[in-house]
């Protein structure tokens, strides 16, 4: 079992998401960043084609969110998700709509491996690259923060504590205890691509968010270094 005393849930809110086609692209950026960001998120881009020895390399170079939004049976999730934590995964995702039998099994095996190391296993609420006109037909006619705040519940009731949400539902989601991670950050600069609900890093923090996960406004940088310093100085500057 991988025990590096880097594996641990992100102090710096930071995380970069390696959303790249090689291993050597990814081993590259994450030398280069591994003392500005507070983590790096991997997910099925790269853990399918370089599996989970590639996922122990990163682990080496910092915390690791493992981003596979697990939706199976019960035990199914649970194998997924100790092979991730084994890998040297410090954060985890399910998805909340799997159920309450699935989530209060997820809630078990976070307690136990919480045991030899901190982790958490965040349940996926609704993705953030849909919006109210691209919600699945099957799901109720409600608005998205319902469907956010409904899935948050069942989540804390299942004995989970951590959510992955858009920044636009972190208003509705404060003082609930819970550990927040949001995708959709941008600057203004920053096209939004396929995120629907966007918003700016200091933005939601100041709304609640536990950590912000930041893709392709660093990738597609023209220097990278600079462009992920920028976000963290963002982040650490005087309200």
């Amino acid at each position: 079992m991988n025990r590096n005393v880097k594996a641990r849930p992100m102090n710096n809110p930071i995380i970069l998401a390696l959303d790249v086609d090689t291993k050597e692209q990814a081993l590259q950026i994450a030398d280069q960043l591994s003392d500005i960001v507070g983590g790096f998120k991997l997910g099925p881009r790269l853990c399918l084609r370089y599996g989970m020895e590639f996922v122990k390399e990163i682990a080496q170079r910092g915390p690791i969110f493992l981003d596979n939004k697990h939706f199976d049976i019960p035990s199914t999730m649970e194998a997924a998700v100790r092979a991730s934590f084994d890998a040297g995964a410090s954060l985890v995702t399910v998805h909340a709509l799997s159920g309450s039998e699935a989530l209060k099994k997820m809630a078990e095996v976070e307690k136990e491996l919480n045991q030899i190391r901190p982790f958490k296993i965040l349940a996926v609420t609704i993705l953030t690259s849909w919006d109210q006109n691209s919600l699945p037909s099957n799901l109720k006619p409600q608005p998205i923060a319902q469907h956010v705040s409904d899935l948050a519940t069942l989540v804390q009731e299942s004995g989970l504590s951590s959510i992955v949400c858009s920044p636009h539902e972190l208003d509705l989601l404060q003082n609930r205890g819970l550990y927040l991670v949001t995708p959709g950050i941008r600057n203004n600069m920053h096209a939004s691509g396929d995120q629907k609900r966007i918003m700016g890093p200091k933005e939601a923090l100041n709304l609640g968010a536990s950590a912000l996960v930041i893709g392709r406004p660093i990738l597609e940088a023209k220097n990278i270094k600079e462009a992920a310093t920028e976000f963290v100085m963002a982040v650490y500057e005087e309200k």
